[in-house]
């Protein structure tokens, strides 16, 4: 940045024209991030209820339910969410798609029951998070044979965060499901969970850290890893606290970016495999001073909330459960 500085205070001189770099080849902003891989567009396209921005405006959290049209059990094996068209882009700050569907797994209810953020009325219709999008993710893929659970008669509940961008904006959120065959069943089905904490206190000029927790109730392997803070967030761990009392550090993003909400998927030889009653321990750090050049004011209190300028510390995972039987194998192998 400083060299920039002093490029345009010595009155921009231009340099030799043959010393540029060859124009960048952007992406076509119409075609999925998956589908050269799977041989084509997503299988199943579903689209929330468009809404206009005014230019200038309080944040607004958009909540429409859509329909999946399923009428068998499906399963998904990748997923994208986009806002539909680039304006979009400028005033969706973040969308979540949770799962709305008649849940034949107890456990799994229950486990999105303690998640107040579910925010489905009926908690055992909760499926918990489908997805969730934020700015520079590209989309999910599950590990061959596993994957999401979709049943006949769900619905996508959206929770779409709308910022103003000084100018009047139409838009909607657009999610691609890819489908294993419907012959072609995975072994394991993943889900996604919120891990670490909705409370936080940070001072105005100062370094901060939060700790949240969450229980894994079933024997699980973690599939996946994305961090998800604000602008003064700088780094996250994620730590397993194993039920004999030992901690076992699984990752840690100690470069975080708010324009790069990245998901890390685990290899198969690296994906933790934990024992049912394991505690998963999400720390993340906080910069709340000039020296952090995204900071918007460093010199005011910051809480927990969905706005940029407030702060967030948690991370998504996609978890994979097993039966004690099933853990015993994966164990073995």
């Amino acid at each position: 940045l400083d060299t920039i500085v002093r490029w345009v205070d010595g009155g921009a001189p231009r340099g030799n024209p043959e010393d540029m770099p060859a124009p960048v080849t952007w992406p076509d902003e119409s075609k999925w991030n998956f589908a050269e891989q799977f041989d084509g567009p997503p299988d199943l396209i579903l689209e929330s209820t468009p809404y206009t921005m005014p230019a200038e405006a309080s944040d607004v959290w958009w909540k429409p339910q859509v329909p999946t049209g399923l009428t068998a059990e499906r399963w998904a094996r990748a997923i994208e969410i986009r806002p539909k068209t680039v304006a979009g882009r400028k005033i969706i700050h973040h969308a979540i798609a949770r799962l709305v569907q008649e849940e034949p797994d107890a456990q799994l209810r229950q486990a999105n029951q303690d998640n107040p953020a579910a925010g489905i009325a009926d908690r055992s219709r909760s499926a918990g998070t489908f997805m969730e999008w934020a700015v520079g993710k590209q989309g999910e893929v599950m590990r061959p044979g596993s994957g999401k659970l979709m049943m006949p008669g769900s619905e996508i509940l959206w929770d779409i965060h709308i910022a103003a961008a000084g100018e009047e904006v139409t838009d909607s959120v657009e999610l691609g499901v890819y489908l294993y065959p419907e012959n072609e069943p995975p072994a394991n089905r993943q889900v996604l969970h919120l891990m670490g904490t909705g409370q936080m206190d940070i001072p105005p000029n100062s370094f901060a850290m939060t700790e949240g927790f969450f229980p894994l109730q079933r024997a699980a392997r973690i599939e996946s890893y994305q961090p998800h803070m604000h602008l003064r967030g700088t780094a996250m761990s994620l730590e397993a606290v194993l039920p004999s009392g030992r901690r076992q550090l699984l990752s840690h993003v100690g470069d975080f970016n708010f324009n790069w909400h990245n998901s890390y998927v685990y290899t198969d030889d690296a994906a933790p495999l934990l024992p049912k009653g394991t505690l998963m321990k999400v720390t993340a750090w906080y910069d709340n001073t000039v020296a952090n050049r995204a900071n918007p004011d460093p010199n005011v209190w910051v809480g927990s909330g969905s706005r940029t300028t407030d702060e967030m510390g948690h991370a998504w995972g996609n978890v994979t459960y097993f039966d004690d039987e099933e853990y015993e194998t994966e164990v073995a192998k």
